[in-house]
């Protein structure tokens, strides 16, 4: 166990980690929350749960709850830098239904509701999946303990 968590909580990774984590975190952690409760201007678990089963995401309320739960506990993972390989793999799942599901049919801008901003919370998503935390993450803080 010891060797699973060493292996998921390592980091080579610098600063540059942190100025990514902290906004994608956000937007992430934002973005489940209106999924989840309803918070700054979402439909909550029920609405989003009705809007997934009528694009074809069914179960719709299991849909809206994987979905809401990965950006919201993932964003939240991502902000203080705990398990950030496997929440980063969580979201990068989450952008890719998104951005199949969703987005794709209607290109690239967001102007016509593309796929552009999925795809940058994406990149942004593998980026963290291959770096680990970085500095000042508490995966950093927990490798250095397992280290010693």
């Amino acid at each position: 166990m010891k060797t699973l968590i060493a292996k998921l909580t390592a980091t080579q990774a610098g600063w540059s980690a942190l100025a990514l984590r902290l906004p994608i975190g956000i937007i992430f952690a934002a973005h489940g929350a209106q999924k989840l409760f309803g918070w700054f201007g979402g439909y909550g678990l029920e609405g989003t749960a009705g809007w997934m089963d009528s694009i074809g995401l069914s179960p719709g309320m299991l849909m809206a709850l994987l979905a809401g739960a990965a950006e919201f506990f993932g964003g939240l993972a991502l902000i203080v830098g705990l398990l950030t390989r496997p929440a980063a793999a969580a979201l990068s799942v989450a952008m890719l239904v998104a951005i199949f599901a969703v987005h794709f049919e209607n290109g690239l801008f967001m102007a016509n509701n593309g796929y552009e901003f999925g795809l940058a919370l994406l990149a942004a998503s593998v980026s963290l999946l291959f770096s680990g935390a970085g500095k000042l993450s508490v995966d950093k803080l927990l490798a250095g303990k397992l280290n010693r």
